[in-house]
């Protein structure tokens, strides 16, 4: 992940976005290491930051699992499917994926079905 990129997914400017990562960093939860060239810096989740980022995912999931739990296991089964389908009927690019699923659960969505320019790949 680089600053560009998160600007881009969140939709900050660039000064917003370096102001948010000098608090992530001051908070430990980010460090910059060098990027894949000389002008870039990428960001990467420190520990604290993952355990933040799993507690923050528990929590995402907690609400949204008592929200569900109205619904029989075919009720479930049934609103998985239509989500699957409205989410893969999407004209989305790679970017978009990022802004749509930056909150998911990468362990229970193994294949997004998001396309990217009109294809689909796994994420």
């Amino acid at each position: 992940m680089t600053n560009d990129k998160l600007r881009r997914i969140l939709g900050l400017s660039h000064s917003g976005t370096v102001r948010l990562v000098d608090r992530l960093v001051s908070d430990r939860l980010v460090e910059r290491r060098p990027g894949q060239d000389g002008r870039e810096v990428a960001l990467h989740l420190t520990a604290k930051g993952a355990a933040t980022r799993n507690d923050l995912m528990t929590s995402r999931i907690s609400a949204v699992a008592s929200l569900l739990d109205v619904l029989s296991p075919a009720e479930t089964k049934r609103l998985e499917t239509l989500l699957h389908e409205l989410l893969a009927r999407q004209d989305t690019s790679e970017m978009d994926r990022f802004t749509i699923c930056r909150m998911c659960d990468d362990s229970a969505c193994t294949n997004c079905p998001l396309p990217t320019d009109k294809g689909k790949r796994a994420r």
